[in-house]
């Protein structure tokens, strides 16, 4: 086992893919907001597929994050422990970015620093090489644009965003709501195109599914003639039973568009809430893309090459012209 493979920081036990591997190798270590979320782990399959092709080489790939999403400090823990013990590149999706960016600037590492799947503040993006992910604002464009083809003249909206300082979450809200409204800089929806977010929204999960289940359940219970609810990132679904339940209360509306959903992701349980209609449009991320580049573009860092700033993974967009992905995934 390499003196990375076990990790125990802040009461949480993070179990690192890499453990068993021989002594001598270099880690390349990717820190998850928490490994509690099914989205993570295309991540960490990505990672694995690497690790895979690459047996012979001299570096690993370690996948490790806190237990749960909710546990900002924690991650920032984990990515102070590895740079303590040493690593010899690290890829950070900060949960809370300006915290995680703050004890960068502390430790000033002397290792190749990367965001993977969120990114720092721009204010803080000095402290890493690249970032690696979605373009975040264009995926709340594209969820807007796929709200506005549904409602052409606007409607009611409530946004179900994910930790308040994820800047991924937050750069996909701003993209929705410049888009929706037609102006720049919108931090809340009035009436502009039609558009109006509702008393009580946004709502923000933690990243927890149970707690995104709740919240819809409780706004559209509130909300009867809410027209548009838009899960920026795919919490609710990453729990299909729970959402299902939460859907069923609705699918007279869903049915017949007088309310419309729009989500963010496209695993498979995904996939299949769009299939059987609780969904009307999906704006898909690539995960795996992102586990499975990131040592690669480490190793790019770690020799001095160039790496283009920033490095987007792709979008998939399902809605019923184009079922696209959603179909056969």
């Amino acid at each position: 086992m390499t003196k990375l493979g076990l990790i125990l920081t802040a009461g949480t036990l993070a179990i690192c893919a890499g453990a068993g591997m021989a002594q001598d190798k270099k880690t390349l270590a990717i820190v998850v907001k928490g490994l509690d979320n099914p989205f993570f782990e295309q991540i960490n399959l990505g990672c694995q597929k690497w690790m895979s092709e690459h047996a012979d080489s001299e570096y690993e790939c370690l996948y490790t994050g806190p237990a749960s999403s909710a546990d900002e400090a924690g991650e920032v823990q984990i990515v102070d422990d590895l740079l303590t013990k040493g690593v010899a590149a690290i890829a950070i999706s900060p949960s809370n970015a300006p915290a995680m960016a703050n004890r960068i600037r502390e430790i000033a590492p002397t290792v190749p620093v990367m965001t993977i799947d969120a990114d720092f503040l721009e204010a803080d993006r000095d402290l890493r090489k690249t970032y690696l992910g979605t373009d975040n604002y264009l995926m709340g464009v594209k969820m807007a644009e796929e709200a506005m083809k549904l409602k052409p003249e606007g409607g009611t909206v409530c946004l179900q965003l994910g930790n308040v300082a994820a800047d991924n979450i937050n750069a996909r809200a701003q993209g929705f709501r410049d888009t929706a409204s037609g102006e720049k800089g919108i931090e809340r929806l009035t009436g502009q195109n039609g558009w109006t977010e509702i008393d009580g929204c946004p709502v923000f999960t933690n990243d927890q599914a149970d707690l995104a289940n709740q919240q819809m359940a409780d706004t559209f219970t509130a909300n009867p003639d809410l027209d548009a609810f838009i899960l920026v990132g795919g919490w609710a679904q990453f729990a299909p039973q729970a959402y299902a339940q939460v859907t069923d209360q609705v699918m007279d509306r869903l049915k017949s568009k007088d309310l419309i959903i729009v989500a963010g992701d496209t695993l498979p349980p995904q996939t299949q809430a769009f299939r059987d209609g609780r969904s009307h449009a999906q704006v898909g991320q690539r995960p795996f893309e992102m586990g499975y580049r990131a040592p690669d573009v480490m190793i790019q860092l770690i020799n001095g090459e160039k790496v283009d700033d920033p490095l987007y993974t792709g979008l998939d967009v399902c809605n019923g012209d184009d079922p696209g992905f959603c179909a056969a995934n």
